[in-house]
């Protein structure tokens, strides 16, 4: 739960993660830094009727007990215990391997890690406990759990300071926007690529927020590879591994193009949109209000895409995601393929568009289409 003056947002996963948690399956959650995992998790303790112990992968001893790979020792330190839960899980060598351990060897005993790292965390834990787990992300907080403390006129009037500063609860918190600047600017510079700058081997780590920079100013375009490697004066190789690296971390979400039927339509690239408005605008140095702004367009945008995959993720809405464009410009921002079908959506801040590119209705005739605009965005994303 988040506190806001005296209410609480109680976060979407929480329910979900109580109805599946059982022995013998783990519970992962994945999620940047700062957006609360620790929270959620001392709340989901506090309102937890069994016995339970915490521990914290970045402590040292913590670090010793769960790479002991030892079944005896396992069996001792938690005998009795109903519940394990261990935050920043990926900071423990081998985590993977020792929590199937225990799971084999613990009986009766429910789990719970979390990392901020998923290509740490998934790593180490994806093959061990390959049908042992359930995933869940935690983001930013989510106009979907944010409505269920707020009503309609107060997330109206809301809405253009969250296009600006975002939803980290910090953020949101904050009453004052000088301290948001100051929170977002402080997460950008101590917490956003802590992960990425702990990894070893990486040449050119002073090269990221350069290049998450360029993002920021293409949101809603298609990205060249090509192109950021020569602006940065880095390899083609070395773009595509930090990219992936920063979707790792979940800064980033890459949206990549859908065909199945036309040569003239665009494949091979892909858009970048960032899970949070406030550390986008961090990143460029810009909190102007949206008057100023000759950027509204990319915020609405950014901001629509990124409520949604939240509200894919907190609904289990299970579906691949694209944006459609031909080579002669004509294009849909968001293409949802699911239950068989296409729904696309057209996302616009002003001027709605009412119907779709007939190239498109033509090629994909058991498709629906919607367009998103300030009237009824919050059916989409809420």
């Amino acid at each position: 739960m988040v506190k806001i003056s005296d209410k609480f947002i109680k976060r979407a996963i929480m329910s979900q993660i109580k109805n599946r948690l059982k022995p013998g399956r783990v519970a992962v959650i994945y999620g940047p830094r700062r957006v609360g995992k620790t929270t959620l998790l001392h709340n989901f303790l506090e309102e937890y009727d069994g016995k339970y112990k915490l521990y914290n992968g970045e402590d040292l001893e913590t670090q010793k007990i769960f790479t002991a790979q030892s079944a005896a020792k396992y069996q001792s330190l938690l005998r009795g215990l109903d519940l394990l839960v261990i935050d920043e899980a990926q900071k423990i060598e081998n985590i993977g391997l020792n929590l199937k351990l225990i799971v084999d060897t613990v009986e009766g005993l429910n789990i719970i890690a979390s990392g901020s790292s998923s290509f740490d965390l998934a790593k180490h834990v994806g093959e061990p406990l390959t049908g042992r787990k359930w995933n869940y992300t935690l983001f930013p907080l989510s106009q979907l759990e944010l409505s269920e403390f707020e009503d309609i006129v107060e997330t109206h009037s809301l809405l253009e300071e969250r296009l600006i500063y975002g939803g980290y609860p910090e953020v949101i918190i904050s009453g004052d926007y000088d301290e948001k600047k100051n929170i977002l600017k402080e997460i950008v510079n101590s917490y956003l690529f802590k992960d990425i700058l702990e990894l070893e081997g990486l040449r050119y780590k002073k090269k990221i927020p350069d290049l998450l920079t360029l993002l920021a100013f293409q949101v809603g375009q298609e990205v060249s590879l090509n192109e950021l490697a020569n602006n940065l004066n880095i390899s083609k190789a070395t773009v595509q591994h930090y990219l992936y690296l920063l979707e790792e971390v979940f800064v980033i979400y890459n949206l990549r193009g859908f065909s199945r039927n036309l040569r003239k339509e665009v494949t091979k690239t892909s858009k970048y949109y960032f899970y949070d408005n406030g550390i986008r605008n961090a990143i460029v140095g810009q909190f102007n209000q949206l008057d100023k702004r000759n950027d509204v367009g990319q915020l609405w945008e950014n901001y629509i895409i990124a409520e949604r995959i939240k509200k894919q993720k907190y609904k289990e809405i299970f579906c691949n995601n694209y944006f459609w464009r031909t080579y002669e410009q004509k294009e849909i921002d968001w293409i949802e393929e699911r239950e068989g079908k296409l729904f696309a959506y057209e996302i616009k801040w002003k001027n709605s568009v009412k119907e779709p590119p007939k190239d498109f209705t033509k090629a994909y005739q058991n498709s629906e289409f919607h367009a998103i605009n300030r009237d009824n965005y919050l059916d989409f994303i809420a």
